[in-house]
């Protein structure tokens, strides 16, 4: 170790035979893998550029509200996630609530939430909509999903739902989600969609049943934060890394401020583009690889109502010209009385991470996603919105494009003790919070055997 070695942690946890490990990451990913590295007896340090921990999951200040940055949900299917709660305290304060889908469609807003109202449908006639469950159910059913990766999502929906239904249908869904990224998306994608949904619908009229904990991923952090200090992890918060590279009997992480930190392993939770960046001494195919993965961004807005809307948790949007992908009202599926009896709506646009919509102003984002709100809601006005905050994120979610998985990057590199573990490693799953903290613990299981 050299002179800027990290300075040992107090307890047995720092005992000189433990092998000290940095996580690059402080997001749901790398804080659950701090907590599973030092329960296997390793010195674990957490390095987090943010001020606070959580990245995705983060939660933020909106008027006198305080809550999720980006929309999240559980399901009573995300076994992972809820096994993390529960040892944190937190499973038995998950609200569930039973939520209604809508979609605004021909100028108007249809009810979707049960079997009876999507056959009154009016997009779609009764051989579509017939085809339309045969897809889904045919989905549902599916556990071979590699070759599911060989075959563009297009083709497949076109074969199962038929033409009529993927114009009117699954079309605008695809592009509200992937813009016309969807032209490079395997049939994965709707497959692992699918998936979960159906994973987490009770019988008969299949009804939703999503949850969240009291106090939303505010709470959830502050109390996963508690643990992990309790469990001896250091946490370097508002420290963003410039370099990750080899170093004599182990890998060097060098901070923005000048700082280095000697560890015997790190284990990068970055965003493939931000890992190829910063680490070095990779060889070029695994530069290739990390490169190679497409993401797309996201523009979401969050809106604080002064009333709640009609009570759908997502409202899919099939007409064109909306500016945003969703709407998706958070109390629709919480109490609104956690947001004081306010409306908390999230207005999401996926966009490709050079789009030039991220440079718009914040103002210039309000004024557009409220006209579209208020197309889609026309008694909502400007003197509604108690408040409106915009965040960016360049790198979101990885396309699983054609052949996914045969050129995933590596998670543990040619440089000794380097590792690389972020989303771009969920290759038959959704981006959610479940997935990433499964994710987390494959991961830890793999690492349990590196002293």
């Amino acid at each position: 170790m050299s002179g800027a070695q990290t300075e040992p942690l107090p307890g047995a946890a720092a005992a000189s035979a433990s092998s000290h490990w940095g996580i690059v990451g402080g997001g749901m990913l790398g804080m659950t893998l701090a907590l599973r590295l030092s329960e296997q007896g390793k010195r674990v340090t957490l390095i987090e550029a943010a001020p606070q921990v959580g990245g995705l999951a983060s939660a933020w200040q909106l008027g006198d509200v305080t809550w999720d940055r980006h929309y999240h949900v559980t399901l009573l299917s995300d076994t992972a996630l809820r096994k993390l709660l529960d040892e944190l305290g937190l499973d038995e304060e998950i609200e569930w609530t039973e939520t209604r889908t809508g979609v605004f469609a021909g100028g108007k807003l249809h009810s979707v939430s049960n079997t009876l109202e999507l056959l009154r449908f009016p997009v779609l006639n009764t051989v579509n909509i017939a085809r339309l469950g045969a897809t889904i159910l045919s989905a549902a059913r599916r556990t071979d999903w590699q070759q599911l990766e060989q075959i563009p999502v297009a083709d497949w929906l076109i074969r199962w739902s038929g033409k009529r239904a993927f114009e009117r249908f699954w079309l605008p869904l695809l592009r509200s989600k992937l813009g016309e990224a969807y032209t490079q998306t395997s049939a994965a994608f709707i497959w692992s969609t699918i998936q979960r949904l159906y994973a987490a619908r009770r019988s008969g009229m299949k009804r939703e049943m999503f949850g969240s904990v009291r106090g939303g991923y505010a709470r959830v952090l502050e109390t996963f934060s508690h643990r992990l200090r309790d469990k001896g992890v250091r946490m370097l918060l508002d420290a963003p890394v410039s370099v990750v590279g080899p170093a004599p009997g182990g890998v060097e992480v060098s901070l923005r401020d000048g700082r280095q930190l000697q560890f015997d392993h790190v284990v990068v939770t970055a965003a493939a583009p931000a890992a190829a960046r910063a680490c070095q001494g990779l060889t070029e195919d695994e530069q290739t690889r990390l490169a190679g993965v497409c993401y797309l961004g996201i523009v979401c807005a969050s809106v604080l109502l002064k009333r709640p809307l009609d009570g759908y948790y997502v409202t899919n949007l099939l007409d064109a010209g909306l500016p945003f992908t969703g709407v998706i009202e958070m109390s629709a599926m919480v109490h609104p009385r956690q947001f004081n009896g306010c409306g908390l709506v999230y207005l999401p646009r996926y966009l490709a991470p050079d789009d030039p919509f991220f440079e718009q102003s914040d103002d210039e984002v309000r004024r557009v996603f409220m006209q579209g709100l208020q197309r889609v809601y026309p008694s909502i006005g400007d003197a509604d919105v108690l408040a409106f905050r915009v965040s960016r994120v360049r790198h979101v979610m990885p396309l699983p494009t054609i052949g996914y998985s045969t050129r995933l990057p590596p998670e543990d590199t040619s440089v000794a003790g380097l590792h690389l573990v972020n989303s771009a490693h969920i290759v038959n799953g959704t981006l959610n919070v479940n997935e990433t903290v499964q994710l987390a613990e494959r991961a830890a299981q793999r690492f349990a055997a590196w002293k």
